[in-house]
């Protein structure tokens, strides 16, 4: 990091948390693998004189004891999950299991270089760090959790076991609204759609062409889902539906989307057409993207389909599974499906068609996940996705999925939460539940009588290469969760 960098960090306040959070960006995290980030936490326990535990899912735990004056007040536990997700555009070149995050003071955000930032949750990390390494802030026992795998399934949380903790109360810190407090979650699912082919010689007489959705902009399939954001692979689905009403189409590649929890930003497909529908297509094409451009101008506005002549592939699809999968893709729902009659403004229910992707063993692999408040109505749209793709004749196999969060009105620590919060401000704070799944479900299930809250400062556009985190407001969070642990009632 250059001098002027390291000038605009260090002028970033309150000081402590942005020392931590530039030295995580500093880590390779991903999903599954996040070996250098847990021993960056056992050189931390070590250096600074605290008790560090491990189990064996990778789950840590490093403990603190109370301040002078504050013995008497109930073990707080906070959380963060130590993976993020990695996402970056198609031109940069990053390798998320080697290089650090590059970041960007961008007036009033923090963002990364093309790539995710890794703020969810990362800031997390970095508010539990900054209190661990602390002199001067004032609490009660401390236990500081950091799970492994949250954003491909919330595993760590699943594996965590009775005992491992001992606080009765846990504060989350993978929020992304600063001001708003959250005290509920959807479950989630998931269900992927398996199409098995066997590959045919790709006809020499026919023009092929490789089709692309770009430039959307990606996002949270859960906080983000409301937004009516463009989905590439449902765009590239409606574009091949049309193209098979007026062509003979044969496809011979089709991939999307990455990951389940986000929602697919960029999307091809590889195509044969005749010679002389050629000319047609690009018309229809054309059509089409402004049609699109006109529908996302307000969500999407950098919207691109494109097609351009490609080399003859060696093996296709095959006519029939071609109109197979582009049936399935087209009828496969995505988006909202319900909203909550218990809080406006909740979407209850949604489903997230998320990516396809052609795997060994002629394999052709379509991922999607489901979430709601409500453990019936998850469970019917999981059902009608299924159904969608057990009709087009795909295998179908569904996760075990997550339970939700419900919400407590009553609890303790939100009374605390928001008597401090009038306090620092002089106004109050928004009590909510979201549509993303926290680990908060999972918690609950080993450990029944945890009282929780959810809060962070502002982020935007996480799941996405657009991540960035509203700097004014770490500094808001961070005083008020110093202020929530200065003032947890004695047990």
């Amino acid at each position: 990091m250059n001098r002027e960098k390291m000038k605009q960090w260090n002028d970033l306040q309150p000081a402590a948390v942005w020392k931590y959070f530039r030295e995580v960006t500093q880590i390779p995290r991903p999903s599954g693998k996040e070996e250098q980030i847990i021993r960056y936490l056992e050189t931390f326990a070590a250096t600074h004189c605290l008790p560090l535990r491990k189990d064996g899912a990778g789950n840590v735990l490093i403990t603190k004891p109370a301040t002078p004056g504050y013995e008497n007040r109930p073990v707080v536990i906070l959380q963060s999950h130590l993976d993020m997700v990695c996402e970056k555009n198609k031109h940069v070149v990053h390798d998320f299991e080697k290089d650090p995050i590059q970041t960007v003071i961008d007036g009033d955000w923090l963002r990364a270089e093309g790539t995710t930032l890794g703020a969810d949750n990362g800031i997390g990390i970095a508010a539990e760090l900054a209190i661990l390494a602390s002199e001067d802030v004032e609490h009660g026992p401390i236990e500081c959790l950091f799970t492994v795998d949250e954003e491909t399934g919330l595993t760590g949380a699943a594996a965590l076991k009775e005992g491992f903790m001992s606080g009765s109360i846990l504060l989350n810190l993978d929020s992304e609204d600063e001001g708003e407090l959250f005290i509920g979650c959807a479950g989630g699912k998931s269900t992927t759609a398996t199409f098995i082919y066997e590959p045919l010689p790709a006809p020499a007489d026919l023009h092929y062409v490789r089709l692309s959705v770009s430039g959307l902009n990606g996002g949270h399939s859960g906080s983000d889902i409301h937004r009516g954001l463009g989905n590439a692979v449902k765009l590239l689905a409606r574009f091949l539906s049309l193209l098979k009403k007026d062509f003979r189409l044969l496809l011979a590649a089709l991939e999307g989307g990455n990951l389940h929890n986000a929602i697919a930003r960029e999307s091809y497909a590889v195509a044969g057409l005749k010679h002389e529908d050629r000319e047609a297509a690009c018309v229809l094409l054309n059509h089409f993207a402004a049609e699109v451009e006109n529908e996302l101008k307000h969500v999407d506005p950098g919207v691109r389909l494109t097609m351009e002549t490609v080399d003859p592939p060696q093996t296709c699809f095959g006519h029939e599974l071609t109109n197979r999968l582009t049936d399935a893709l087209l009828a496969c729902p995505h988006g909202v499906m319900g909203m909550s009659g218990e809080m406006e403004g909740l979407v209850e229910t949604s489903t997230n068609l998320a990516s396809v992707r052609m795997k060994e063993g002629n394999r052709i692999v379509v991922g999607t996940s489901q979430r709601s408040s409500t453990e019936s109505a998850r469970t019917a749209v999981a059902d009608q996705v299924a159904a969608v793709f057990r009709l087009a004749g795909a295998a179908v196999e569904q996760g075990e999925g997550y339970p939700g969060w419900a919400p407590n009105i009553r609890s303790g620590i939100l009374k605390t939460a928001r008597e401090t919060y009038r306090k620092l401000f002089g106004k109050e704070a928004k009590v909510k539940a979201i549509h993303a799944g926290l680990e908060c479900g999972l918690f609950l299930e080993k450990y029944p009588h945890l009282d929780m809250i959810s809060f962070g400062p502002t982020l935007r556009d996480v799941h996405s290469p657009n991540e960035r985190i509203e700097i004014a407001t770490v500094d808001l969070w961070w005083r008020h969760l110093l202020e929530i642990l200065k003032n947890v009632p004695p047990a």
